[in-house]
């Protein structure tokens, strides 16, 4: 379906581990065993809870809009992203419809083509390139007799498997709940039994009555599990709040790199600052955010935090549960939007990660395109993309071409302090004079006998607490 990078870019060479490199060595570790078959379902209805175990795949998609080339490149990105969840893709299939078929996604002639190539090939799991309605998915499972999962299942198992902090658990299991709730109907004939039953029947002394299903059960447990998970990710979004709000107190300002899922956020953010956080070439890599400090070249901080990657169709409800998480985009002071240049539709991408941050409240925040992956991009396509991104940023973190004109066009774009002012601060106050330099913006500096005189601007309490050293003007 696509071609796969062999080696893992490796941005830091140090003989002693990093974070990320330890990161990568966990995950890769925990990658699913091939080999395991899983058997074929012989009656579709036993499964009421599942547990993604993604095997050999056959991807199916209905092309109802745009040209044959978004068809090929959305089918190639599922690829990407059944394989990132550790399947082997053995095959895909798009058809040609006005809307997807209301019973199975895909029409009659094309489900039996499909079930062919099931056979054919030794696959045990479909994946729907869209998300189906719970009809669709046990009318198709029934049809082809193996296991179908659609795209927002895909995508919420693979944030299962790369979950790491505490915050970003809770936010993915409260997602999958909200995912599995509406689609219990049906879902295993089994849930129609009762508990209990009137008297005579099967239920016995003490469980006599109206009884209850397993399905009202399951869906009694899923809602009290999902107000748990909202208190719990409550108390953890306050402890987020806490450290944002000392930045804001400090007026400390705050990047936040946003960007397609695997368009190099990560490595870019390595490259700016040092942070050694996990690289990967895989989709959904980061998920957990990572704030970092910076300096301009005057010494100013600044913040500059990793986000997690965006995609076509993110599923709603990722967004409503790493809400918290989006929100240090969305209180940033500056995006800086990075777009793989190397991908087949980087304009396609960008509009998806345009249309998360307006769901999150970001779309007012001035944004700083910068385009990644310059060492794989052909001269031809590079002269396209400097006509559709003229302001934008060239770079490759890989090989740092671009990164300083990047760090520059970062400080240009930064706030600027509000107040100008002059002040003389003893030799003495040093801890003032540094703790300027990071906050405010130094533009004259000059050493007397009584002190260091600094023309400065800065913020309001910065410059409050200056003002018993503020020179009059003559």
């Amino acid at each position: 379906m696509h071609e796969q990078y062999e080696n893992t870019r490796e941005d830091l060479t140090s003989d002693a581990p990093s974070t990320g490199e330890l990161d990568l060595e966990a995950r890769q570790a925990l990658r699913r065993v091939s080999g395991l078959a899983l058997t074929e379902l012989e009656d579709v209805t036993d499964a009421e809870y599942r547990r993604l175990r993604l095997e050999r795949v056959v991807l199916v998609g209905v092309w109802t809009e745009g040209t044959i080339e978004d068809a090929e490149n959305s089918l190639d990105e599922l690829a990407q992203l059944a394989e990132t969840a550790g399947s082997e893709v053995v095959d895909g299939l798009i058809q040609r419809r006005s809307k997807p078929d209301a019973g199975t996604f895909i029409g009659s002639g094309k489900v039996k083509e499909l079930k062919d190539a099931i056979e054919a090939l030794g696959a045990d799991t479909v994946i729907a390139d869209g998300e189906l309605t719970p009809g669709q998915l046990i009318a198709l499972e029934k049809a082809v007799n193996v296991k179908v999962i659609d795209r927002t299942a895909l995508i919420l198992d693979i944030f299962a498997q790369h979950a790491k902090s505490a915050e970003g658990k809770a936010q993915v299991e409260l997602a999958q709940l909200q995912y599995l709730l509406p689609r219990l109907r049906g879902w295993g004939e089994a849930m129609s039994r009762q508990a209990g039953g009137r008297a005579g029947s099967n239920g016995g002394v003490g469980l006599r009555g109206p009884g209850e299903t397993k399905l009202e059960t399951d869906r009694r447990r899923i809602r009290a599990k999902v107000a748990k998970l909202r208190r719990e990710l409550a108390k953890l979004t306050v402890t987020r709040e806490t450290k944002r709000d000392s930045r804001t107190r400090n007026r400390v300002p705050g990047v936040a790199i946003a960007g397609y899922t695997n368009a190099g956020k990560s490595s870019l953010l390595n490259a700016l600052t040092g942070a050694g956080i996990l690289v990967q070439d895989a989709l959904f890599a980061t998920l957990d955010t990572s704030t970092r400090r910076s300096r301009t070249s005057e010494g100013r901080e600044y913040t500059v935090t990793d986000t997690v990657g965006f995609v076509r169709h993110l599923p709603h409800q990722l967004v409503e549960a790493f809400r918290s998480t989006l929100e240090e985009v969305a209180e940033s002071d500056l995006i800086v939007h990075v777009i793989d240049g190397s991908h087949p539709d980087p304009l396609g991408q960008a509009e998806a990660v345009r249309e998360v941050l307006a769901e999150v409240g970001a779309e007012e925040i001035p944004e700083l395109v910068v385009v990644n992956k310059l060492d794989l991009v052909d001269p031809d396509t590079l002269l396209q993309l400097r006509s559709d991104w003229p302001d934008a940023v060239f770079v490759s973190a890989h090989t740092g071409e671009g990164i300083d004109k990047l760090r520059d066009a970062i400080e240009g774009a930064l706030p600027q302090p509000d107040t100008t002012l002059t002040v003389c601060i003893p030799y003495v106050r040093g801890d003032l004079v540094s703790r300027l330099r990071s906050r405010g913006e130094v533009l004259t500096t000059e050493h007397r006998g009584d002190g260091t005189v600094i023309t400065a601007r800065v913020d309001d309490a910065l410059a409050g607490e200056l003002r018993a050293f503020v020179l009059e003007k003559d």
